[in-house]
């Protein structure tokens, strides 16, 4: 019977996944092209106008601000990916919630990550507990939060919010 369990809940949460990805598609905006910060900046405006929740990410601010519309609700120092492992830029959305995860990598192995939000496959905004070099790129693309800001963070958000993370 745990054997059956195990592998329904697997089966719905692949089901849910593939649903978020449907539900709410990242919209990548390319590196290249004069027309990438454009569309960033028109999705700014749009998402400004509506009275929706979403995440800006400021790359070089080394910033992450909580908005309903055009309303600040909040605004938090991260870290972001350093030079050699960038964080995307672009509009994505969050995919799905962890409240603790394990993040590995070539050369990192982090158990206990609290308060994942991935928005784009292996990227995610998130708690750090091991550093606290807030406003300094050091990650591996992700974005890094402070955990007590990241708890609030991810109480606030719901899968769909909109993340647009841009220079």
């Amino acid at each position: 019977m745990k054997a059956k369990t195990g592998i329904l809940w697997a089966s719905t949460a692949l089901s849910l996944a593939a649903l978020c990805a449907i539900s709410f598609p990242a919209i990548a905006v390319p590196e290249s092209g004069g027309n990438r910060q454009d569309r960033i900046a028109q999705t700014i405006v749009t998402l400004k106008r509506s009275q929706n929740r979403w995440i800006e990410v400021d790359l070089s601010d080394q910033r992450l601000t909580g908005w309903e519309g055009e309303t600040q609700v909040f605004s938090y120092l991260v870290s972001t990916g350093k030079a050699a492992t960038p964080t995307p830029t672009g509009v994505f959305s969050v995919q799905f919630k962890r409240i603790s995860d394990r993040m590995r990598g070539e050369d990192y192995n982090v158990p206990n990550v609290p308060y994942a939000m991935y928005f784009s496959g292996g990227y995610a905004i998130h708690g750090a507990y091991w550093h606290n070099r807030f406003g300094t790129p050091v990650s591996h693309g992700c974005v890094n939060v402070r955990v007590d800001r990241a708890e609030r963070l991810f109480n606030w958000a719901s899968v769909g919010t909109p993340v647009v993370i841009h220079r």
